[in-house]
Parts: C-alpha cells; structure tokens; sequence
C-alpha cells in the first residue's frame, strides 16, 4: 500500500523549477545588446573626445557604485538562492535505495550458487555478532543488523520462498509499504502553523496580487504609447496650436515635466535653482515666466533647468546636475509625443519646429541664437558670425584664428546632408493616376564641407565602368522598389554613423534625420515623417555613395499638379536642415492620346537582359526582348547608304 508524505526535501526539486522558469528569462534580458556592425569614427574634436571620455567614465561601474538595475539585483539574489537550493538538494540522502542483495553480498550478479555459498560462509564467520568487536564509531544493533542484511541477502539468492518474494516484489521479506513524498515542506501542513501559514496566503493572494495587477492595470492606462504620462499628452492636445512657435514648445515640454519626472529638492539646490532663474532672466528677460504655470514650483524649476541647458550655464551642485540629466534624457520622448499629436493634426509648422527643438537641445542653443556657436571654441561674443562652416572656416583662416583646427576637427564628419536624387515613382507605371499607390524614393548622403574624398587630378573618366554603375545602380534601384522595406539594408562591410558632435548632450548621440512632405501653402503634411539614419559619406570611389529611402502614400483622386516640399530636418546638427519642391503631377489616363499609352505601355515593361526583367520573368509578368545585332546592323545600312550616296555624287 502506498503512504504520501510531506518531504522538505522534494519540495526543494519544486523551488529549483520555479526558479529556474523565472531566472533564465531574466537573465537573458537584462544581458546587454550590443551591434557587431562596424562604426564609423565619431567626431574627433577635443571637446567630443573629452565628452566621451566623461561618459564612458560615468557609465562605468565601481566596486562602490555598481550600476545595476533592480532587475539584475532581483535577478542576481535568484541565483543565489537557486545555488543554495541546488547544493543542498545534491547533498541530500535518497532514502528510496532497491534492494540488491548482490550488492550487500558484495559478489557479482553472475555467480552461481556454489560461489555465492562460499562467498556467504567466508562473511558470516566474519562478520557474526559473537566475533565481531564494537568499533568506535559501532554499536552492537549495527552490527546484528549488518549480519541480518547479509543473511537475507543470502536467502534471497538460495532459498525458493524467499527468492520468489525477491523477484515478486523485490524484497526478500514480501510486499513493502511504498512511500512517496509530496514536494511540501513539513512545517506548512503542522497544524501549530495554520494560522501563520493562512495569513500569508490571504497576504499574498487575497492583498499583494490584486495590488500587482492593479497598479500594472492603472499604470498602463496613465501611460500613452509614446511612454508620456496621460495627463503630459492631454496638456499638450490642449496647448498645440497651428502656428505653434519654438518657444511655446519649450514651455509646453517645461510644464510637462513635472508630472514626468517628480523630484525632492534639497535646501542646496533651491538656492542653486534661484541663482538660475536669475541668470536667465539677465539673458533673456522674464517672457518665459508669463507663460508658465507660476504657481507650480516644480514646473519652474524644471523650466530653469531646461533653459539652463540652452544658455549653456555652469551648475556647480551635483545634485541638481544629476536632475538636470534626468530632465534632458527624457524630453525627447515628451518631444515625440507633441509631434505625434501634430501630425495627427496635419499641421506641417508646429512638425518642423518641434524637431527643431530636438536639435537646439543637442547643440544646447537656445532657438533665435546663432548657430555657429555649435562648433568648439565660437561663443556669441564673436562679431559677425557667418552663416556657413565654410564662412567661418574662411574667417578664421584670413584671421589665423588659433581656433580653425579644432573647427576644421568638427566639420569633416560634420552632418551636412546632400539630396542626391528625390522622385516620385508608380511601380509597373509612367504616370501617376488618381488613386495610385505612389512611392516617393529619395537617396541622400553626407558631404561634410571638409575633407571630401575627390578624384585625383588629371584622371580620366572610365566610360565603360560608368556604364556599369550605371547599370548596377537602376537594377539596385528597381529591386529596393519593388521590395516591401522602407530603407535600403546597408552594403556588407559598411560602417554605420559614428557618434555625432553634441559635446553638451548629457550621453553619446547618434544622428538621424527626418523626411517630411508637407504643402507650405497650405501648412499641411501629407506624408507622415520617416526617420533615418546612418547615412553613408559621399566617396567617389564608391560605386554607390548613397542610401535609398521610401515613403509610401495614395495619390489624390483629383486630377492636377500638386506643388509640395520635401524636408529633410536633423534631430542633431542646427541649421542643416534641407528642402526640396517635388511637384506631382497627377494625370486621367484616359485623356493620353495614344501614342503617349503605347509609349507607357512599352516603357512599363523592363528589358529580359537586366536584373528587374528576370524577376518580372520569374512572377510571370512581361519583359521586353532585346534584339541582339540591331546596332550592325543599322551601321550597316549606314555605310550602303553612305557608298551609294558618293556614287551618285560622282
């Protein structure tokens, strides 16, 4: 018959599973991520290389002020419960042992009889009760028990009763009670513990869970999408205005912040945060103020230190530092959330300005300041500060400015961007028709105003490579297109965009770019932004120096020419934004006469010899065929033409 017990022991083998389906997921996310793709050199100016220097020194951990997460340290207390449990498991007895009499007989399972009664004879005279003497460690029950074993042993491989029991039930002494043990420690079934042992599952269960999933349930409905609290994008729904300035977002993000971030300021940095506004108010007035929700303190000092930022002020407290960061890093995603609400809007104004911002945030340039004060070594002192790195380098060298190495430092990996080409494109079409599905592809690329790549003087152009990157480039084109992605996959070995210069951004930054087609007549956007980045330096080495990006959008229903802009806006560099016009012309098919229709229908199909013909071939579509010979053959009837033309002359 089977008996059931409460093991403490087996319950150990239940915690290790547990333990073991929570740990291995932790562990594997809080494992960092980090890109095996090659990086380009940052910026390599003194400043950026200083900046950088102080943030992978900050970052860095110290026996003293490790940088772990609560999730490492949850996750770090779990393995170390989990290697306790796991040694004390495999330090424990097992008690459920079969019974081999072999094995107490210590023979081998192949010996017959006459060799396990001889074996049995030479033991028991060894080890009988009457001869065997106490050890240290014995007692005289141990003993009669060890020579009961071995007789039993014996019995069980020579008598016939016994080894029937043996092989029946395996136990010479017949049937034996079978015990199993439950994974649950003895001391929650006792019953002095009922009490204690109840009580805590009506605080875990009947209290803690339901406090658990309600703070996840509440937590998540007061949380937008863009990870801005709910009452943050109900501030700004009610404050977006269609002729939004760059200031009024400022202010916007500053009243947010507070119920973002909240802070407990100490008696230091009030005063610290007093000296601020005064500061502040010496540079740039009290107009920032007016605007404000004044009787909220936080939303001042939060304002303070934004702007502290802008003006490039020095705070000495390093807790309010500390704050100052914390504010920084977390208004691009207040940012995000105001530009997603005007383009929910349409509004193409309050779009620019608010990516704007994430620019003058990076250069720490308050908006309507100069922008060359971005670069190392320039201030606002400096008098007649051009508009272009090229003017200033210029300046500089007719001045010999100590300055024009570092600046020139900054500008070779400067993010100056050229357009290389920006199109409208109808896939399997000439003409774009009401409704079409249209494809703006635009390719862009880097051209920092020094030290750009250029061919050696004197050498010649190949004509023939020309052509064959020509070739390679429409066939690399006409995939992308025709492809479902959005940005086109980096060639094997490229290196991605290096660190950026923004030497007053509390971490390193990466630059990307926006891409919006908006009407400035009539302040709309018609295509939501796309945001890129690592864009490759123009090299005239390369076959193709450039990137291909996609937007996808449904042409209008009605027929005519639509004069839009495309803007390429940087989140990083201020002052190099770029704008293109890019008219569509949207036309009634049916209004071509019929030479234009033949001529589309001939042009919509892609030649057999070149890539985009033979997957066109592959899906069963139609290629057009090359008619290999026809050059000889027209120089051919050139030169008959030619010889009977001077025969007649003659």
């Amino acid at each position: 018959m089977a008996q059931y017990h409460y093991d403490g022991s087996m319950a150990a083998y239940f915690v290790l599973t547990f333990l073991s389906l929570v740990l291995f997921p932790l562990s594997y996310s809080i494992i960092p991520v980090t890109s095996r793709k090659p990086t380009a050199e940052g910026c390599q100016c003194p400043d950026c290389l200083e900046h950088r220097e102080n943030v992978r020194l900050s970052e860095r951990p110290t026996l003293l002020r490790p940088k772990l997460s609560k999730t490492a340290v949850i996750t770090l207390l779990g393995w170390i419960l989990f290697a306790v449990t796991a040694y004390k498991v495999a330090n424990t007895a097992v008690d459920n042992v079969v019974y081999d009499p072999f094995a107490i007989l210590g023979i081998k399972s192949s010996a017959t009889e006459k060799e396990i009664k001889k074996h049995y004879k030479r033991l028991s005279v060894k080890f009988h009760p009457d001869k065997v003497k106490p050890g240290v460690n014995e007692t005289l029950e141990a003993i009669q028990d060890h020579f009961v074993n071995l007789t039993k042993a014996y019995k069980s491989l020579t008598d016939e009763t016994i080894r029937k029991n043996f092989e029946l039930y395996g136990h010479p002494d017949g049937r034996q009670e079978f015990s199993m043990g439950i994974a649950i420690p003895q001391f929650i079934i006792e019953s002095k513990n009922n009490i204690w042992v109840l009580g805590l599952y009506g605080i875990v269960f009947g209290i803690g869970l339901p406090i658990l999933v309600g703070r996840w349930w509440f937590g998540s409905r007061n949380v937008t999408k863009d990870g801005v609290h709910a009452r943050t994008a109900e501030l700004f729904f009610k404050s977006i205005k269609e002729d939004m300035g760059e200031t009024d977002i400022v202010l916007s993000v500053g009243n947010a912040l507070p119920w973002e971030i909240p802070v407990k300021p100490t008696k230091a940095s009030v005063s610290a945060v007093h000296e601020l506004r005064q500061q502040i108010e010496s540079r740039v007035g009290r107009e920032w103020e007016r605007k404000v929700d004044t009787e909220s303190p936080q939303v001042l000092r939060a304002l303070t230190l934004v702007y502290a930022h802008l003006l490039r002020l020095p705070i000495e407290n390093s807790h309010l530092r500390q704050e100052q960061k914390a504010l920084l890093l977390h208004v691009p995603s207040l940012l995000n959330s105001l530009l997603n609400i005007a383009i929910a809007h349409s509004w193409l104004l309050p779009t620019v300005r608010t990516m704007h911002i994430h620019q003058h945030l990076a250069q720490a340039i308050l908006p309507g300041a100069e922008k060359m004060i971005q670069f190392p070594g320039i201030t606002d002192t400096f008098e007649d500060l051009p508009d272009s790195l090229e003017g200033l380098i210029e300046r500089l060298e007719e001045t010999g400015d100590q300055r024009l190495d570092v600046v020139k430092k900054a500008g070779e990996k400067w993010g100056k961007l050229e357009v290389v080409d920006a199109s409208y494109k109808v896939i399997g079409e000439r003409f774009v028709s009401p409704g079409a599905i249209v494809q703006l592809v635009f390719k862009l690329r880097l051209c920092p105003p020094i030290a750009n790549p250029e061919l050696p003087n004197g050498t010649l152009p190949d004509v023939d490579k020309e052509k064959r990157d020509a070739k390679f480039n429409d066939e690399r084109d006409h995939a992308f297109l025709v492809s479902k992605k959005d940005l086109e996959d980096l060639p094997a070995g490229e290196l991605l965009s290096g660190w950026a210069h923004a030497p007053r951004w509390p971490v390193n930054r990466r630059p990307r770019w926006w891409a919006v087609l908006g009407d400035d007549k009539s302040n709309r956007v018609v295509v939501p932004p796309l945001q890129v980045s690592d864009l490759p330096f123009a090299d005239p080495h390369k076959t193709r120096n450039y990137r291909t990006f996609k937007m996808q959008f449904q042409a209008p229903q009605g027929v005519g020419l639509y004069t839009w802009r495309i803007h390429f806006i940087s989140d990083t560099f201020v002052g190099e934004d770029v704008s293109q016009d890019l008219t569509l012309k949207v036309e009634d098919l049916s209004l071509l006469n019929e030479d234009e229709q033949h001529e589309e229908d001939q042009i919509s199909d892609p030649e057999e010899d070149t890539l985009a013909g033979q997957m066109a071939a592959m899906r069963g579509g139609g290629v057009k065929k090359v008619a290999y010979g026809s050059d000889e053959s027209s120089t051919d009837d050139d030169e008959e033409a030619e010889s009977e033309s001077s025969d007649d002359s003659d």
